[in-house]
């Protein structure tokens, strides 16, 4: 059985990609029907008219009819129709980005690369030992049973450890001292990237990402302690989300590995 919308696009990334497209009340951007039929048909050949199968499964306003393409279209045809419309996007927002600007563009780009062929499986590959350490050994053997497993959720308490544990690690290597035992992740992610700031000259694009990805950090120190086994919490968080936040690190995480490269590998 084919997929829904909900299904396919987790529901944290679903809320900001309808942010991003200004989806409420049955909107999409500043499209009229007819300007949104021909959006179609230029990016993609395809025209809502005449293909009633694919954009009129949930109602006929412009907002349902693209989730229904979402939901029934080629996974490579709503990738590249996601792009079209962030370009489209783009030449209309005025002004300054700002910290929800880069925010939206961040969760937007994560789930079109949902359906660009990106694995089903969460990527491990950025979940590594990087110094000879018994202890970091098992922490990264156990979160990766727990990915395999299907079970993100399980495993948050201990990526946030595993983070600490990177975060002080690269601190250390750019020359930035010993995090103290009480500094809290995000602190740790801040010291970080002022010294990467400071020996690297980083593009405004790249350092506005890493400053950006302190905020990210921030947050997940509240997940650890109130929505994760970290503690005996009544109220855990879903699967779905908890693959969004892996999903999220990890891509901050290869970023850095790619603006970083030896510090961070070794």
């Amino acid at each position: 059985m084919a997929k829904t919308y909900e299904q396919l696009v987790p529901r944290v990334e679903r809320e900001k990609l309808e942010q991003a497209l200004n989806m409420g009340e049955g909107y999409v951007l500043d499209f009229s029907d007819r300007t949104f039929n021909d959006f179609f048909y230029e990016a993609l050949g395809i025209d809502p008219e005449t293909e009633s199968r694919i954009f009129n499964g949930r109602g006929t306003s412009k907002a349902k009819r693209l989730r229904s393409f979402i939901e029934r279209a080629p996974a490579s045809s709503v990738a590249k129709l996601l792009r079209e419309l962030w370009d489209y996007r783009g030449s209309m927002v005025t002004g300054g980005r700002t910290t929800r600007e880069e925010e939206l563009e961040t969760s937007f780009f994560i789930t079109v690369g949902r359906f660009e062929g990106v694995s089903q499986d969460i990527d491990t590959s950025l979940i590594e030992t990087f110094e000879p350490n018994e202890t970091l050994d098992e922490l990264v053997a156990s979160i990766r049973r727990d990915l395999d497993a299907k079970k993100p959720h399980a495993a948050l308490d201990r990526l946030h450890t595993y983070c600490m544990k990177r975060f002080a690690s690269l601190v250390r290597k750019h020359g930035g001292g010993e995090c103290g035992v009480d500094d809290p992740l995000h602190s740790r992610v801040g010291r970080y990237v002022k010294h990467l700031g400071a020996q690297r000259n980083l593009s405004q694009m790249s350092e506005r990402i890493i400053k950006s990805s302190i905020s990210v950090f921030e947050a997940m120190n509240d997940i650890r302690n109130n929505k994760s086994l970290a503690h005996d919490n009544p109220d855990l968080i879903d699967s779905d989300e908890a693959r969004f936040i892996f999903d999220s690190v990890t891509a901050i995480l290869r970023f850095i590995k790619s603006v970083d490269g030896r510090q961070f590998e070794g």
